[in-house]
């Protein structure tokens, strides 16, 4: 199992270690403390909470499509963020600020999942994690494993 987020072809890019929630050492880390997070455990909570909740690990409303749906939106807003200069609700650096959402299907390893992609007011926001117009994601479901659990041979 991959223990590095690699978006795309090329190298991880800053907007997607801001996105992932990790350090330039690989690691995520909890966006409240800043200590690392052992993903492992992450893993296994989630794993468990989805049992007890009778929630399935895959299909359409399954743990992996809810955390893929997650991980991109919050990528996308990390990158939105970045792209206009300010965080949602601060005073806005310029004229261009946050227009709302679009529902957008992707089609993914696990299946299609629905997303809510923002919008910016003048339309110059080209996201890199999933590219306007883009329907197809490939390697997502290795990204989402990637962010909850880390193979224990570091």
């Amino acid at each position: 199992m991959c223990t590095d987020v690699t978006l795309g072809p090329g190298p991880q890019d800053d907007t997607a270690s801001i996105a992932a929630g990790r350090d330039g050492l690989g690691l995520m880390l909890n966006p409240v403390t800043g200590e690392p997070i052992d993903e492992k455990e992450l893993a296994e909570r989630l794993l468990a909470q989805a049992k007890a909740e009778g929630v399935s690990l895959v299909g359409p409303v399954g743990l992996l499509s809810s955390l893929t749906k997650q991980v991109l939106e919050t990528a996308l807003e990390a990158e939105l963020t970045e792209h206009l200069g300010h965080d949602h609700g601060q005073t806005p650096l310029g004229s261009n600020v946050r227009s709302g959402t679009r529902s957008k299907t992707v089609i993914t390893e696990i299946g299609p999942v629905e997303i809510e992609a923002p919008r910016d007011r003048e339309g110059r926001f080209e996201p890199q994690i999933v590219r306007n117009r883009q329907r197809r994601l490939d390697g997502i479901d290795e990204i989402v494993l990637s962010l909850t659990a880390r193979a224990d041979h570091r």
